[in-house]
């Protein structure tokens, strides 16, 4: 499949959330969040979940109960699903996936093997360069110094400094299927990675989606 899950409609709606953010908006323009937001998600969930494992489409309404900014809507939509995701709004799309906001656990398992595991580490480093050559950029920031029980002059520092083991490309909002799909299959070696030096759950063997990727908020089912 080529054609396009989204329309520049998406955008306009989204132009239009920002600057009426409240139910009242909203609720006038339902009809055109569900043509043009909601239906085409849930589409794409489909086709992820497909190839990648099950996931979610992140819920519209925001979760206002720790944040200082009340406004009610996300402004912009996404998706997650067996490591990869997608978010797409007025500036286009954000694809890829990986692990990221990785738990106490994961991250000391992920330090210890680049600490203990040259080969793994070696392996990351490679999967990382090959993602940065292709156009991704890698979730950050990294801690500004060593982590805790690692020396600043450690051969593996800037990979020991990762605080996030994931990656985004960005791609117009038109994009086909194929193109989405390029740059879901782009972040594996990195998904596999996480599976199985940082204890990242495995989309083929969880039915638990991922931890959501640069862009995302808190993952819950869709109001």
């Amino acid at each position: 499949m080529t054609d396009a899950f989204f329309s520049p409609s998406l955008a306009t709606f989204f132009r239009g959330l920002a600057a009426h953010n409240d139910t009242a908006w909203f609720e006038e323009h339902r009809e055109d969040w569900e043509r043009d937001v909601r239906d085409p998600m849930d589409a794409l969930l489909q086709e992820a979940d497909r190839r990648y494992g099950p996931g979610r489409v992140l819920r519209q309404h925001r979760d206002l109960r720790f944040t200082p900014d009340k406004r009610p809507y996300r402004e912009d939509t996404g998706l997650t699903a067996g490591g990869v995701y997608l978010s797409a709004g007025v500036d286009g799309l954000q694809v890829g996936g990986g692990l990221y906001e990785p738990s106490r656990d994961q991250l000391l398992a992920a330090r210890t093997v680049i600490d203990e595991r040259p080969q793994a580490a070696a392996a990351l480093q490679r999967i990382l360069d090959d993602l940065t050559d292709a156009g991704y950029e890698l979730a950050g920031p990294p801690l500004k110094t060593a982590p805790r029980g690692w020396s600043a002059d450690h051969p593996r520092i800037e990979l020991l400094r990762m605080q996030h083991y994931a990656a985004l490309v960005h791609l117009p909002l038109t994009s086909s299927l194929d193109d989405v799909v390029a740059a879901w299959d782009g972040v594996q070696p990195l998904v596999r990675w996480t599976v199985k030096w940082a204890r990242a759950a495995d989309p083929e063997a969880s039915d638990d989606p991922a931890p959501p990727v640069p862009g995302a908020g808190s993952i819950d089912t869709r109001a």
